[in-house]
């Protein structure tokens, strides 16, 4: 997250950010411009939704990627790279979603530190979140967050694992899916 380019109300914000073509994230009256990303991110993005929405398919689920803003809080709308939602009441919105099940990130070297510490913290705050997973591109690895029934949450490293596994939505993806597509590791 850079430095912030204004203060506004959410109000405020959601009617400024329909109206913008580029996308912005809001926390407590800030807001802050997103980034654009590399080519081994969008491929990366375009793989997840791909094989994500096969393995929701018939549950009742959606797959959402890139483009859609959450609410986490009065205070703070994030744009997900990726997430799934069974929310009946996300299922029917157009615009903010709000009861995630499962958010990936997918890492780039600008967002790195946020998405791993702030963005993290903030996304915990949901009650519906039980899974969060932070996808590097550049070193193939894949880390997963999972909300253990009393509370906490535990660290799953899958990036030696031959597949992604996502229990909070049955998942499974092979890595080679994931990262398909992109230049070997340096």
């Amino acid at each position: 997250m850079g430095l912030p380019l204004q203060v506004m109300t959410l109000d405020e914000f959601l009617a400024w950010e329909n109206a913008q073509p580029d996308k912005h994230e809001f926390y407590r009256g800030e807001v802050f411009a997103m980034t654009g990303g590399r080519r081994s991110h969008g491929r990366v993005l375009l793989s997840l939704g791909r094989r994500l929405m096969e393995q929701v398919d018939g549950s009742g689920c959606q797959v959402f990627v890139d483009s859609m803003k959450v609410q986490v809080a009065n205070d703070t709308i994030l744009y997900p790279d990726v997430f799934v939602t069974c929310d009946a009441a996300d299922l029917a919105t157009d615009m903010i979603f709000r009861a995630p099940k499962l958010v990936i990130e997918v890492l780039s070297p600008s967002t790195q530190a946020y998405d791993r510490s702030q963005k993290f913290a903030l996304y915990r705050r949901l009650d519906s979140l039980q899974e969060y997973v932070l996808v590097d591109p550049e070193t193939r690895r894949i880390e997963s967050f999972r909300r253990h029934p009393e509370g906490f949450w535990v660290l799953h490293d899958m990036s030696q694992d031959e597949a992604m596994l996502l229990p909070c939505i049955d998942g499974r993806v092979s890595l080679a899916l994931v990262f398909e597509g992109l230049d070997p590791p340096a």
